[in-house]
């Protein structure tokens, strides 16, 4: 926090506004603490409030035009790439998509208050040909209660923050340690996290010439082939395998319960 503060304090909005775009195109960084600390410097006259809010606005909703046209061109290859940065890349795309098959475009007014979600959201709109006009609406609107939230707190509770900043300088060296040891667990954390997901690896799969010498046989009679293709690469219209069916993988719940126990099935996806 003193670093920031520090930084912050003499960098002014050319610091707060590389954060909060960097933090908008999917970079770990913590715009939310960089406005918060911004709106407390803002309290005490080192900057001023209404352009610490309105760099952060502009500078987040300008990172997050920038991944809605790139899912827009990209579809959902960038979405599979911002989720590398995840544990288990499957489940982040298929949550980020349930907020939008829930809850519409009404998701990005809360989304940036969500981990994961936040960055996934504007690549997500775009793969799924949301209107810009739409998406500028929802976004802008959802940008400004996220801004307004953690300035406005900041500016609020200045007092309480610089209090802190007072008793990180008097205890460093153990505010230090404390982060090491902070650090060190979670990167043995991330770790462990990893290696339990690649047995995901393992699933079997079969090479489509093979399957497809078993659909020409008599074996294709116990046989079932399912599309489980997300939305953003699912159409209704695209070329499908011959008698496949289709299974929605963001209700597989219902879906398995009417999955037939005496065939075999096959799953294909992107």
């Amino acid at each position: 926090m003193t670093g920031l503060l520090s930084l912050i304090s003499h960098h002014g909005y050319l610091f707060l506004a590389l954060v909060c775009f960097a933090e908008a195109v999917g970079l770990p960084l913590p715009a939310a603490l960089a406005i918060l600390t911004a709106g407390a410097v803002a309290a005490y006259g080192g900057l001023h409030f209404y352009l610490v809010f309105g760099i952060a606005l502009l500078s987040m909703i300008s990172g997050d035009v920038i991944l809605y046209f790139m899912g827009r061109v990209s579809g959902w290859a960038l979405l599979g790439f911002l989720c590398r940065l995840s544990a288990n890349p499957e489940t982040c795309i298929l949550r980020s998509a349930e907020y939008f098959y829930r809850r519409g475009k009404q998701t990005l007014l809360f989304a940036k208050f969500i981990p994961g979600i936040n960055i996934m959201s504007p690549p997500l709109a775009g793969s799924m040909k949301m209107r810009l006009g739409d998406f500028l609406q929802f976004d802008a609107l959802g940008a400004t209660l996220y801004v307004g939230a953690y300035a406005v707190a900041g500016y609020l509770f200045s007092d309480a923050l610089r209090a802190m900043t007072r008793g990180l300088r008097s205890v460093g060296f153990a505010a230090e340690v404390i982060f090491g040891i902070g650090l060190a667990a979670y990167v043995v954390y991330r770790i462990w996290v990893y290696r339990k997901y690649r047995l995901l690896d393992v699933i079997p799969r079969i090479q489509a010439e093979e399957l497809a010498k078993k659909l020409a046989s008599d074996a294709a009679q116990n046989m079932l082939i399912a599309d489980v293709r997300s939305h953003g690469y699912y159409d209704a219209d695209s070329e499908r395998i011959a008698g496949s069916i289709r299974i929605e993988p963001n209700n597989l719940v219902e879906e398995i319960k009417n999955l037939p126990k005496d065939q075999e099935i096959y799953l294909y996806c992107t």
